[in-house]
C-alpha cells in the first residue's frame, strides 16, 4: 500500500492517528473522579427511612445514596495528588529510558501500566465500607499515574520525531484533541452511565477503554519500526541512545527551564480547578450534578474543537513566547469572575477552555525545540514531573483551603472556595511574569521560538551558507547539546 511508503504524505498521520488512541481512554479515567465527586465524597445518610434529620440548628434532607463512598475533602484530592506526585517521580526516569530503549518499549510498558492502575481502582472501589478501599484506591491512581503520565511522553516524543520541522504544533494539536475528546465524553456521559449501571461498572468501564490505548501501542509500535527502517535512522537512533546519558540535562538551555516554569504555573491554575469545578458550580450556583459537570466539561469541550486550529495557526505565524504571553494574561478575569462575581460560571469555564487550548498549543511543541531529539524524552519527563509537583502541591493546598467538614455554613463555604479561586489566579500572574522572562531570553540569545515558519526558513537557508562542515554543526541556536544527530538525517515529505 502506497500510504505505508514512509515518503508519502499519510504515513505520518497513520502515525498520529494510532499515536492519538494511545491516551484516549486514560484521559477518560483521569477526570472521572470529578465528575463522581459527589459519589466519592457522601455517604448514605438515611438512619430513619427517608426523614430529614439534624445536626445542630442545621436540617439536612436524607440522601440515600447506596453507591457513595464517604470521603473526605481530603482524602479525594488525595486521589488527584498522589496521581500528580507518581508523575512527578516515574517521568522522570521514564522519559530517560524512553530515550535510552526506545519507544515501542516505552508503548507497551505503560500503556499496561494504565490498564492495570485503572483496574486496581475499580477493585478498591468494590471495596467499599472496608479499610481496604482507600489504600487500594490510592495505589490504584499511583500504578495508573505511572503509567498515565510515562505514555504521554512517548506520544509527544513520537509526534516530535515524525513532524519536527514539519505540521509539528498542528500534530501536538490533534494529539490533545483527541486526549480531550476522552474528557470531554467523561464529563457528558459518565454521570448518566453511573447512574444506570452504578459506580463501580463505571469505573470497570474506564478500565476497558485504557485497553484501546493497549491496543493502540501494538499497532503503532509496528508502524515506528517499518517507518524508522525505511528511513534508515535504525541504526542511528539505536548509536544516539548508546551515548546519551542523564547527566546531559546539564546542557539544557535557560529557554527550556522558563518554558518549564511556564507550563507548571499555568497548569496549576487549570488542573486543580477541573478537578473540583462540578463540586464548586453546584455549590455556588446551584446546579444539579449533572449540568455542573456539563459546566465544568466546557474547558475541555472548547480545547477540543480548537486544539488543532491552533496548532496549524502557530506553525504558520509563529510567535510561540508572545502567545504564550497573552493566554497568560488573558486567563487573569477567568478567576476573578468565579471568586468575585455571580456571572453565570460558562462564561468562565469556556474562556479558560479558549486559554487553556492556546497555552497547550504554544508550550508544549516548543520543548522539542529548545533540545536536541536525542532528548525530547528526557525533556519532556523533566517537564512532566515539575508540572505535577506543581499541581501535586496545589491539589493538597486546595484540600486545606476546603478543609475537612462536610457541614460548612453557606457563607464559610463560598468564602473558602473564594480562596481557593484567588489561589489560582496567584499561579497564573506567576504564568505571565515567566512567559515574559522566556520571550525577552528568546530576544536576547536570537531565539527561535517568535520567529514565522518564513522567518524560520530563511534563517536556517542562511545558516546553510555559512557552515563549512557539518560534522563540528550543533544548534547552537538553543541547545549546548553533544548528542544532536547529522544534518544530514533524513526527513520525512
Amino acid at each position: 500500500m502506497a500510504i505505508l511508503d514512509v515518503n508519502h504524505f499519510g504515513f505520518r498521520f497513520v502515525i498520529l492517528f494510532f499515536n492519538c488512541m494511545l491516551t484516549f481512554g486514560s484521559y477518560f479515567c483521569f477526570d472521572m473522579p470529578s465528575v463522581l465527586q459527589d459519589q466519592f465524597t457522601e455517604h448514605n445518610n438515611c438512619t430513619n427511612g427517608t426523614e430529614d434529620y439534624e445536626i445542630g440548628n442545621e436540617t439536612y434532607h436524607c440522601n440515600n445514596c447506596t453507591d457513595c463512598l464517604g470521603m473526605t475533602p481530603d482524602n479525594y484530592n488525595l486521589l488527584y495528588a498522589i496521581y500528580a506526585w507518581t508523575n512527578a517521580v516515574v517521568v522522570i526516569g521514564a522519559g530517560f529510558l524512553i530515550d535510552k530503549v526506545g519507544n515501542r518499549v516505552g508503548v507497551f510498558l505503560f500503556s499496561s501500566l494504565c490498564v492495570l492502575g485503572s483496574c486496581v481502582f475499580a477493585v478498591g472501589c468494590m471495596m467499599k465500607g472496608t479499610s481496604a478501599m482507600l489504600p487500594l484506591m490510592l495505589v490504584g491512581r499511583l500504578i495508573f499515574g505511572s503509567g498515565n503520565g510515562s505514555l504521554t511522553i512517548v506520544q509527544n516524543k513520537i509526534t516530535a520525531f515524525w513532524f519536527r520541522n514539519k505540521e509539528l504544533a498542528m500534530a501536538f494539536g490533534i494529539t490533545l484533541c483527541f486526549s480531550r475528546a476522552g474528557s470531554v465524553l467523561n464529563f457528558f456521559f459518565t454521570e448518566s452511565f453511573s447512574q444506570v449501571y452504578g459506580l463501580n461498572w463505571t469505573l470497570w468501564a474506564g478500565a476497558m477503554l485504557c485497553g484501546l490505548g493497549f491496543a493502540s501501542a501494538i499497532i503503532l509500535s509496528f508502524l515506528d519500526i517499518h517507518g524508522v527502517k525505511q528511513l534508515g535512522d535504525d541504526a542511528a537512533i539505536k548509536s544516539e541512545s548508546k551515548k546519551l546519558k542523564f547527566t546531559h540535562i546539564r546542557h539544557f538551555s535557560l529557554a527550556f527551564w522558563l518554558v518549564v516554569l511556564s507550563i507548571m504555573f499555568f497548569y496549576n491554575g487549570v488542573f486543580p480547578f477541573v478537578a473540583d469545578a462540578s463540586k464548586f458550580i453546584q455549590y455556588k450556583y446551584g446546579f444539579d450534578d449533572k449540568t455542573s459537570s456539563y459546566i465544568a466539561g466546557a474547558v475541555y469541550d472548547v480545547s477540543l474543537v480548537l486544539s488543532p486550529f491552533l496548532g496549524a495557526f502557530i506553525d504558520i505565524v509563529g510567535k510561540r513566547g508572545y502567545l504564550a504571553s497573552f493566554c497568560a494574561l488573558m486567563t487573569i478575569p477567568v478567576f476573578g469572575i468565579l471568586a468575585f462575581s455571580n456571572v453565570y460560571p460558562a462564561v468562565a469555564t469556556v474562556w479558560l477552555g479558549i486559554t487553556y487550548s492556546v497555552a497547550a498549543a504554544s508550550m508544549w511543541p516548543t520543548i522539542p525545540l529548545v533540545v536536541a531529539q536525542a532528548t525530547v524524552g528526557t525533556a519532556m519527563g523533566l517537564t512532566t514531573s515539575v508540572q505535577m509537583i506543581g499541581i501535586g502541591i496545589s491539589n493538597l493546598i486546595v484540600g486545606q483551603i476546603l478543609g475537612k467538614s462536610q457541614h460548612l455554613e453557606k457563607e464559610e463555604g463560598l468564602k473558602r472556595w473564594k480562596y481557593v479561586m484567588i489561589f489560582l489566579l496567584a499561579n497564573v500572574l506567576a504564568c505571565v511574569a515567566t512567559t515574559v522572562a522566556l520571550s525577552i531570553n528568546d530576544k536576547r540569545t536570537n531565539g527561535i521560538l517568535n520567529i514565522s515558519k518564513v522567518e524560520k526558513t530563511q534563517r536556517a537557508l542562511q545558516e546553510e551558507e555559512t557552515i563549512t562542515t557539518t560534522d563540528e554543526k550543533y544548534d547552537s541556536d538553543h541547545e549546548d547539546d553533544p548528542l544532536l544527530p547529522s544534518r544530514k538525517r533524513h526527513t520525512v515529505n
